[in-house]
C-alpha cells in the first residue's frame, strides 16, 4: 500500500460497483488520496479546489430554491440533509454508476468495507440498471445469505420493507449492513416471482483465496475478490498446493467482481516474466501510465483462468493480461466488461467522491469496458447450474475443460 508524504492512505477502485454487503464495497487499488474544499488555495497534504463561474451559477440557483423552501415548506429543514441531496444529486447527473458522493458515516463504512472483516449477510452486489435493480453477484461461502438461499442472479426490491433502485447500491448495504445477531429482511425478485427473505447478521471473515490439488496433480485456486491481503495469500496457497509437485494450475475467477487493482497486478507478476507490461492506464487526456512486472515468474506452469459474465474490473486485468502474453489460456465465458478505475477523494468534512478518473487496456491494449474479455474456449454451465453457488467437481463442466487442457 503506497502513502504520500503525510502518510494519508487512498485508494484506486475497480470494480462494476460491485460491493460484498458486509464486504467489499468498492475493490480498490492504493494512489494518493486527495481532501479538498470548495475555496481556497493548494495548501500542505490538502488540494483546496478554487470556484469557477459555473460553480457560482449552480450555487446561485441553489439560493434561489432555499429561498422558496424557507418561505413555503411546512415542516421541519435539517440543513445537512439538504446539501447531502443536493451534493448527491448533482452527482447522479453525471449518469456514471460508478462515480458517486458518500456522506461522512457512508466513507467511514466504505474504507472499513476494505479491511475483510465484516458483520452482515455477505453478497456481492451490483447496479443493473436494465431494469432498475440491485442485483445479487454472488454470496459467499457459508455466508448467512447462502445459508437461507439467496442466490446470484437474484435481484433485490425491499430491504425491510422500503424499496429500492438501482441508483441505491451504497445505501442498501449500509441498510443490509448492522449489528451482529439482528435480522435483515429481504425482498427477492426471482424468475418474476418474489421471494422473501429473513436474514440473520453475523460477523464475517473474508476468506479471498481457497484452494487444492485436483486429479492428475492440478492445483485449484480459487479468488473471491481482491483485498489488501490476496496477493500474500495466493502466493501462499500456490506454494502449499506447490509441494504436492503440480503439473498445472487453475485459477477460478468467475463471479470475482474485483477489488485492489494493485493485488491482482501482484498475482499476474507471479507469473507474467519480468518487465512485461501488464496494464494500460489511460486519462481524459490519453495520458498513458504503463505498469509491468517487477520480479522473475515463481509460476512457470500451464495455468488456465476460469471467467464468467461476473468476472470484473481488477479480475480482467488479470485474466487480461495473463491472456495477452501467453501466459495462460481462459476458459468459460465473456466477462463482464467494467474497465474504467475510480479514485477515492477524501473531503476536509470526512465525506468522500467515488469518481471515474481512467480506463484500462491489456497489455495488446485491448478494450475491456463494456466489451468484456472473450474465453479462449467457451464454455457455459447448464442452465439449472448458473445461479448455484456450489457446483460439483463432476458437474463443473468449465472446470472439467480446464483440467483437459492441463492435461
Amino acid at each position: 500500500m503506497e502513502d504520500n508524504k503525510n502518510s494519508k492512505k487512498s485508494f484506486k477502485c475497480n470494480i462494476p460497483v460491485i460491493l460484498i454487503t458486509a464486504l467489499t464495497t468498492c475493490l480498490l487499488t492504493i494512489i494518493v488520496i486527495f481532501a479538498f474544499v470548495i475555496k481556497g488555495e493548494s495548501i500542505g497534504k490538502y488540494v483546496f479546489v478554487q470556484d469557477s463561474k459555473e460553480g457560482e451559477e449552480i450555487s446561485s440557483e441553489l439560493k434561489k430554491y432555499k429561498t422558496i423552501v424557507d418561505q413555503y415548506f411546512l415542516g421541519d429543514v435539517d440543513e445537512n440533509k439538504m446539501k447531502e441531496g443536493a451534493i448527491k444529486g448533482y452527482i447522479e447527473g453525471l449518469d456514471d454508476p460508478y462515480t458517486e458522493y458518500m456522506t461522512k458515516d457512508e466513507m467511514k463504512n466504505f474504507m472499513e468495507d476494505t479491511k475483510g472483516n465484516f458483520v452482515g449477510i455477505g453478497i456481492y452486489m451490483t447496479s443493473d440498471k436494465t431494469v432498475d435493480l440491485i442485483k445479487v453477484l454472488a454470496t459467499m461461502k457459508g455466508s448467512p445469505a447462502e445459508k437461507v438461499g439467496i442466490k446470484a442472479g437474484d435481484y433485490i426490491k425491499t430491504v425491510n420493507g422500503e424499496k429500492y433502485t438501482s441508483a441505491d447500491l451504497t445505501t442498501i448495504s449500509n441498510k443490509i449492513k448492522g449489528e451482529e445477531g439482528t435480522k435483515v429482511k429481504l425482498e427477492i425478485v426471482r424468475d418474476n416471482e418474489t421471494l422473501e427473505f429473513e436474514v440473520v447478521r453475523e460477523k464475517i471473515d473474508v476468506k479471498q483465496v481457497d484452494g487444492k490439488v485436483l486429479k492428475d496433480n492440478i492445483g485449484y485456486i480459487d479468488i473471491s475478490s481482491f483485498d489488501e491481503s490476496t496477493a500474500n495469500e495466493f502466493k501462499e496457497k500456490f506454494e502449499e498446493l506447490n509441494k504436492q509437485n503440480l503439473k498445472g494450475l487453475i485459477i477460478d475467477l468467475r463471479n470475482n467482481g474485483g477489488g485492489i487493482v494493485s493485488e491482482a497486478l501482484k498475482i499476474a507478476d507471479f507469473i507474467a516474466d519480468k518487465d512485461s507490461v501488464l496494464l494500460y492506464e489511460v486519462d481524459k487526456n490519453q495520458k498513458e501510465v504503463v505498469k509491468k512486472a517487477n520480479s522473475n515468474p515463481i509460476i512457470k506452469m500451464p495455468v488456465v483462468i476460469l471467467t464468467n459474465e461476473n468476472t470484473a474490473s481488477a479480475s480482467e486485468i488479470l485474466a487480461g493480461a495473463l491472456k495477452d502474453l501467453g501466459k495462460a489460456k481462459t476458459v468459460g465465458t465473456k466477462t463482464y466488461g467494467k474497465g474504467v478505475i475510480q479514485e477515492i477523494l477524501t473531503l476536509t468534512d470526512g465525506s468522500g467522491l467515488k469518481i471515474t478518473t481512467e480506463e484500462y487496456k491489456t497489455p495488446n491494449k485491448t478494450k475491456i469496458h463494456k466489451v468484456g474479455i472473450e474465453p479462449d474456449e467457451k464454455v457455459e454451465l447448464p442452465e439449472k447450474l448458473k445461479n448455484n453457488v456450489i457446483v460439483n467437481e463432476e458437474d463443473d463442466v468449465q472446470l472439467q475443460k480446464a483440467i483437459e487442457m492441463l492435461k
